[in-house]
Protein backbone atom coordinates (compact mmCIF):
# COMPACT_ATOMS: atom_id res chain seq x y z
CA UNK A 1 0.00 0.00 0.00
CA UNK A 2 1.26 3.18 -1.11
CA UNK A 3 2.34 6.08 1.77
CA UNK A 4 1.89 9.72 0.85
CA UNK A 5 4.11 11.64 2.86
CA UNK A 6 3.90 15.45 2.40
CA UNK A 7 6.86 17.26 2.51
CA UNK A 8 6.69 20.54 5.34
CA UNK A 9 8.79 23.32 4.65
CA UNK A 10 8.40 24.22 8.24
CA UNK A 11 9.07 20.95 10.27
CA UNK A 12 11.76 19.79 11.32
CA UNK A 13 12.45 16.29 12.73
CA UNK A 14 15.02 15.89 15.25
CA UNK A 15 16.72 12.60 16.48
CA UNK A 16 19.59 12.56 19.09
CA UNK A 17 22.05 9.60 18.39
CA UNK A 18 24.76 9.70 21.26
CA UNK A 19 27.51 7.86 20.07
CA UNK A 20 31.54 7.15 19.85
CA UNK A 21 31.43 3.28 19.09
CA UNK A 22 32.47 3.82 15.96
CA UNK A 23 35.36 6.91 16.16
CA UNK A 24 38.36 7.56 17.18
CA UNK A 25 38.01 8.73 20.72
CA UNK A 26 35.73 9.32 23.25
CA UNK A 27 33.33 12.14 24.02
CA UNK A 28 31.47 12.47 20.79
CA UNK A 29 28.50 10.39 22.59
CA UNK A 30 27.91 13.93 24.40
CA UNK A 31 27.43 16.15 21.49
CA UNK A 32 23.89 15.88 21.18
CA UNK A 33 22.93 16.57 24.89
CA UNK A 34 25.62 19.84 24.62
CA UNK A 35 23.63 20.89 21.17
CA UNK A 36 20.20 20.72 22.78
CA UNK A 37 22.02 22.41 26.36
CA UNK A 38 23.15 24.76 23.76
CA UNK A 39 19.69 25.90 22.94
CA UNK A 40 19.40 24.50 19.24
CA UNK A 41 15.65 23.02 19.71
CA UNK A 42 14.81 27.12 21.40
CA UNK A 43 17.08 28.69 17.95
CA UNK A 44 14.55 26.70 16.03
CA UNK A 45 11.47 27.54 17.11
CA UNK A 46 12.51 30.99 17.18
CA UNK A 47 13.28 31.32 13.27
CA UNK A 48 9.86 29.68 12.61
CA UNK A 49 10.47 26.11 12.90
CA UNK A 50 8.34 23.76 14.63
CA UNK A 51 10.45 21.34 15.56
CA UNK A 52 9.08 17.07 16.84
CA UNK A 53 11.63 14.96 18.83
CA UNK A 54 11.72 11.25 18.54
CA UNK A 55 14.34 11.65 21.28
CA UNK A 56 17.18 10.36 22.23
CA UNK A 57 19.20 7.16 21.18
CA UNK A 58 20.95 4.63 23.91
CA UNK A 59 24.49 6.01 24.16
CA UNK A 60 26.85 3.80 22.66
CA UNK A 61 30.89 4.66 23.57
CA UNK A 62 34.12 4.25 22.56
CA UNK A 63 36.09 1.12 23.52
CA UNK A 64 39.52 -0.05 21.62
CA UNK A 65 38.00 -3.59 21.38
CA UNK A 66 40.48 -6.02 20.76
CA UNK A 67 38.33 -8.54 19.76
CA UNK A 68 37.42 -6.90 16.57
CA UNK A 69 40.27 -5.23 15.15
CA UNK A 70 39.48 -5.05 11.65
CA UNK A 71 35.82 -3.49 12.60
CA UNK A 72 36.24 -2.38 16.42
CA UNK A 73 33.21 -2.30 18.53
CA UNK A 74 30.90 -3.71 15.69
CA UNK A 75 28.18 -5.02 18.37
CA UNK A 76 27.61 -1.92 19.94
CA UNK A 77 27.66 -0.18 16.50
CA UNK A 78 24.90 -2.57 15.03
CA UNK A 79 22.95 -1.71 18.17
CA UNK A 80 23.09 1.67 17.35
CA UNK A 81 21.91 1.49 14.05
CA UNK A 82 19.04 -0.56 14.81
CA UNK A 83 18.07 1.80 17.80
CA UNK A 84 18.38 4.92 15.16
CA UNK A 85 16.49 3.39 12.34
CA UNK A 86 13.33 3.48 13.37
CA UNK A 87 13.01 6.55 14.62
CA UNK A 88 14.59 7.64 11.39
CA UNK A 89 11.26 6.16 9.54
CA UNK A 90 9.33 7.91 11.43
CA UNK A 91 10.58 11.39 11.07
CA UNK A 92 11.00 10.69 7.19
CA UNK A 93 6.97 9.43 7.31
CA UNK A 94 6.32 12.78 9.31
CA UNK A 95 7.26 15.10 6.65
CA UNK A 96 9.34 17.59 8.52
CA UNK A 97 13.81 17.96 7.57
CA UNK A 98 15.41 15.31 9.93
CA UNK A 99 18.34 16.54 11.86
CA UNK A 100 20.07 13.99 13.08
CA UNK A 101 22.46 15.21 16.02
CA UNK A 102 25.81 12.82 16.26
CA UNK A 103 27.65 10.81 17.09
CA UNK A 104 29.71 8.95 14.97
CA UNK A 105 29.29 8.97 11.12
CA UNK A 106 28.34 5.46 11.01
CA UNK A 107 24.94 7.26 12.17
CA UNK A 108 24.15 8.03 8.29
CA UNK A 109 23.69 4.25 7.73
CA UNK A 110 20.90 3.98 9.53
CA UNK A 111 19.40 7.26 8.54
CA UNK A 112 19.23 6.42 5.04
CA UNK A 113 18.08 2.79 5.83
CA UNK A 114 15.12 4.55 8.28
CA UNK A 115 14.44 6.83 4.94
CA UNK A 116 14.54 3.77 2.23
CA UNK A 117 11.79 3.03 3.74
CA UNK A 118 9.79 5.21 1.68
CA UNK A 119 12.08 6.60 -0.75
CA UNK A 120 12.79 3.89 -3.05
CA UNK A 121 16.21 5.81 -4.27
CA UNK A 122 18.36 8.68 -2.62
CA UNK A 123 20.84 10.98 -3.77
CA UNK A 124 24.04 11.71 -1.08
CA UNK A 125 26.12 14.86 -0.23
CA UNK A 126 28.86 13.35 1.97
CA UNK A 127 30.48 16.85 3.36
CA UNK A 128 33.80 15.25 5.05
CA UNK A 129 37.55 16.05 4.88
CA UNK A 130 37.59 12.22 5.05
CA UNK A 131 36.53 9.68 2.20
CA UNK A 132 35.53 7.35 4.68
CA UNK A 133 35.91 4.37 2.33
CA UNK A 134 38.21 2.27 3.67
CA UNK A 135 37.29 -1.25 4.46
CA UNK A 136 38.35 -4.27 6.74
CA UNK A 137 40.96 -4.95 4.83
CA UNK A 138 42.36 -1.55 4.08
CA UNK A 139 41.51 0.29 7.26
CA UNK A 140 44.31 1.49 9.03
CA UNK A 141 42.92 1.78 12.15
CA UNK A 142 39.81 -0.85 12.64
CA UNK A 143 37.69 2.30 13.26
CA UNK A 144 34.04 1.85 11.53
CA UNK A 145 33.77 6.05 10.97
CA UNK A 146 36.71 5.38 8.36
CA UNK A 147 34.80 3.07 6.36
CA UNK A 148 31.09 4.39 6.95
CA UNK A 149 30.48 5.37 3.04
CA UNK A 150 32.16 2.23 1.29
CA UNK A 151 29.29 0.34 3.78
CA UNK A 152 26.65 2.63 2.72
CA UNK A 153 27.74 1.85 -1.59
CA UNK A 154 27.71 -1.72 -0.73
CA UNK A 155 31.44 -2.48 0.14
CA UNK A 156 32.63 -1.64 3.53
CA UNK A 157 32.16 -4.27 6.89
CA UNK A 158 30.02 -6.69 6.19
CA UNK A 159 27.90 -5.74 9.45
CA UNK A 160 27.14 -2.50 7.30
CA UNK A 161 26.41 -3.61 3.86
CA UNK A 162 23.95 -6.23 5.11
CA UNK A 163 21.96 -3.92 7.56
CA UNK A 164 20.03 -2.83 4.21
CA UNK A 165 18.93 -5.89 2.89
CA UNK A 166 19.71 -4.85 -0.69
CA UNK A 167 22.46 -3.18 -0.85
CA UNK A 168 23.83 -0.77 -1.36
CA UNK A 169 21.76 1.93 0.27
CA UNK A 170 23.16 4.58 -1.96
CA UNK A 171 25.02 3.86 -5.84
CA UNK A 172 28.10 5.02 -6.07
CA UNK A 173 26.72 7.42 -9.15
CA UNK A 174 24.61 8.63 -6.73
CA UNK A 175 27.11 9.98 -4.11
CA UNK A 176 29.49 12.96 -4.01
CA UNK A 177 32.21 13.33 -1.62
CA UNK A 178 32.62 17.41 -0.78
CA UNK A 179 35.29 18.69 0.74
CA UNK A 180 38.10 16.03 0.75
CA UNK A 181 41.58 16.97 1.97
CA UNK A 182 42.77 13.61 3.42
CA UNK A 183 42.47 10.25 1.24
CA UNK A 184 44.19 6.82 2.00
CA UNK A 185 46.28 5.02 -1.08
CA UNK A 186 43.44 2.49 -0.90
CA UNK A 187 40.51 4.85 -1.14
CA UNK A 188 42.28 6.95 -3.22
CA UNK A 189 42.77 3.42 -5.48
CA UNK A 190 39.32 3.40 -5.63
CA UNK A 191 37.72 6.67 -6.74
CA UNK A 192 40.15 6.79 -9.58
CA UNK A 193 38.30 3.55 -10.97
CA UNK A 194 34.28 4.39 -9.28
CA UNK A 195 32.12 6.90 -10.47
CA UNK A 196 31.39 7.89 -7.45
CA UNK A 197 32.11 12.24 -7.51
CA UNK A 198 34.60 13.64 -5.61
CA UNK A 199 35.45 17.33 -4.90
CA UNK A 200 38.43 18.60 -2.77
CA UNK A 201 38.61 21.26 -0.56
CA UNK A 202 41.14 23.31 -2.41
CA UNK A 203 39.13 23.21 -6.20
CA UNK A 204 36.01 24.12 -3.66
CA UNK A 205 38.49 27.42 -2.89
CA UNK A 206 39.46 27.78 -6.53
CA UNK A 207 36.28 27.84 -7.84
CA UNK A 208 35.02 29.68 -5.32
CA UNK A 209 31.34 29.84 -3.02
CA UNK A 210 28.88 29.43 -4.30
CA UNK A 211 29.49 28.23 -7.48
CA UNK A 212 31.10 24.96 -6.16
CA UNK A 213 28.23 23.88 -3.74
CA UNK A 214 25.76 24.65 -6.93
CA UNK A 215 28.00 22.61 -9.62
CA UNK A 216 28.15 19.89 -7.38
CA UNK A 217 23.92 19.94 -6.53
CA UNK A 218 24.12 19.25 -10.39
CA UNK A 219 26.46 16.46 -10.71
CA UNK A 220 24.55 15.31 -7.79
CA UNK A 221 21.33 15.52 -9.87
CA UNK A 222 19.73 16.84 -7.16
CA UNK A 223 16.38 18.09 -8.77
CA UNK A 224 15.98 14.46 -9.47
CA UNK A 225 15.52 12.80 -6.62
CA UNK A 226 15.10 13.29 -2.60
CA UNK A 227 18.84 13.76 -0.97
CA UNK A 228 20.59 13.17 2.29
CA UNK A 229 23.36 15.44 3.78
CA UNK A 230 26.05 14.09 6.27
CA UNK A 231 28.05 16.36 7.31
CA UNK A 232 31.67 16.08 9.60
CA UNK A 233 32.45 18.71 11.35
CA UNK A 234 36.40 18.36 10.56
CA UNK A 235 35.49 19.28 7.62
CA UNK A 236 36.24 22.78 8.92
CA UNK A 237 39.92 23.87 9.46
CA UNK A 238 41.18 23.25 12.58
CA UNK A 239 42.37 26.60 13.00
CA UNK A 240 38.72 27.59 13.25
CA UNK A 241 37.09 24.70 14.85
CA UNK A 242 39.50 22.43 16.77
CA UNK A 243 36.55 20.73 18.66
CA UNK A 244 36.50 17.33 16.65
CA UNK A 245 37.90 13.50 16.78
CA UNK A 246 40.31 14.04 13.57
CA UNK A 247 40.89 17.64 12.75
CA UNK A 248 43.33 18.52 10.30
CA UNK A 249 44.76 21.94 9.30
CA UNK A 250 44.67 23.60 5.89
CA UNK A 251 40.71 22.95 4.22
CA UNK A 252 37.85 24.67 4.21
CA UNK A 253 37.09 27.78 6.41
CA UNK A 254 34.02 27.91 9.00
CA UNK A 255 32.32 30.72 6.80
CA UNK A 256 32.86 28.36 3.05
CA UNK A 257 31.56 25.67 5.15
CA UNK A 258 28.36 28.01 5.85
CA UNK A 259 27.93 29.13 2.62
CA UNK A 260 27.98 25.72 1.09
CA UNK A 261 25.75 24.14 3.67
CA UNK A 262 22.96 27.57 3.00
CA UNK A 263 23.06 26.53 -0.59
CA UNK A 264 22.93 22.83 -0.29
CA UNK A 265 19.65 22.89 2.53
CA UNK A 266 17.95 25.86 0.71
CA UNK A 267 17.28 22.46 -2.38
CA UNK A 268 13.65 21.44 -1.65
CA UNK A 269 14.91 17.83 -2.48
CA UNK A 270 17.27 17.88 0.95
CA UNK A 271 15.35 15.36 2.91
CA UNK A 272 17.88 14.97 5.82
CA UNK A 273 20.93 16.03 7.22
CA UNK A 274 23.20 14.31 9.88
CA UNK A 275 25.95 16.04 12.07
CA UNK A 276 28.84 14.31 13.19
CA UNK A 277 32.25 14.67 14.99
CA UNK A 278 31.77 16.89 17.46
CA UNK A 279 33.41 16.22 20.87
CA UNK A 280 32.37 18.44 23.75
CA UNK A 281 35.17 16.95 25.31
CA UNK A 282 37.46 19.59 23.63
CA UNK A 283 35.10 22.42 23.81
CA UNK A 284 35.39 22.96 27.49
CA UNK A 285 33.77 26.40 27.64
CA UNK A 286 30.82 25.16 25.26
CA UNK A 287 32.18 28.17 23.10
CA UNK A 288 31.81 25.20 19.75
CA UNK A 289 28.37 24.51 21.04
CA UNK A 290 27.08 27.38 20.65
CA UNK A 291 28.73 28.44 17.26
CA UNK A 292 27.55 25.21 15.94
CA UNK A 293 24.11 26.18 17.34
CA UNK A 294 24.16 29.47 15.49
CA UNK A 295 25.64 27.86 12.54
CA UNK A 296 22.67 25.71 12.33
CA UNK A 297 20.12 27.90 12.67
CA UNK A 298 21.76 30.25 9.78
CA UNK A 299 21.66 27.76 7.62
CA UNK A 300 18.05 26.33 8.49
CA UNK A 301 16.79 29.94 8.30
CA UNK A 302 18.06 29.59 4.88
CA UNK A 303 16.24 26.61 3.91
CA UNK A 304 13.02 28.24 5.49
CA UNK A 305 13.22 31.57 3.70
CA UNK A 306 13.96 29.92 0.09
CA UNK A 307 11.07 27.39 0.61
CA UNK A 308 8.21 29.28 2.55
CA UNK A 309 6.88 30.22 -0.95
CA UNK A 310 6.59 26.73 -2.35
CA UNK A 311 3.76 24.64 -1.82
CA UNK A 312 4.55 21.39 0.49
CA UNK A 313 5.74 18.84 -1.73
CA UNK A 314 3.93 15.05 -2.21
CA UNK A 315 5.81 12.04 -2.12
CA UNK A 316 3.97 8.91 -2.88
CA UNK A 317 6.32 6.14 -2.36
CA UNK A 318 5.74 2.30 -1.99
CA UNK A 319 7.30 1.01 0.92
CA UNK A 320 10.46 -0.39 0.44
CA UNK A 321 10.98 -3.68 2.07
CA UNK A 322 12.83 -3.64 5.43
CA UNK A 323 15.16 -6.10 5.60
Amino acid sequence: MAVKIVRQSNKIALISAPSSAAGFAPGSEKAPAALRAAGLIEKLQSIGYEVTDFGDCAPRLFADDDDHKRARNIPEIVAALNDLKPRAELAAKSGGLILVLGGDCVQTVALLAGARRYYKHLSLLWFDRDADLNTPASTPSGRLDGMALAGIIGRGSPELVRFWGEPPLVREPDTLIFGLVRLDPAEQEFLVRSPMRHVFAADIQAKGLPQAAHDALGQLHADAREFMLHLDLDVISQEEFPATNVPGSGGLTFSEVQTSLEEFAKHKNLLGLDVAQYNPERDPDGAGARRLVDLLASVLSARLAALTQTAPVAAEETPSATP
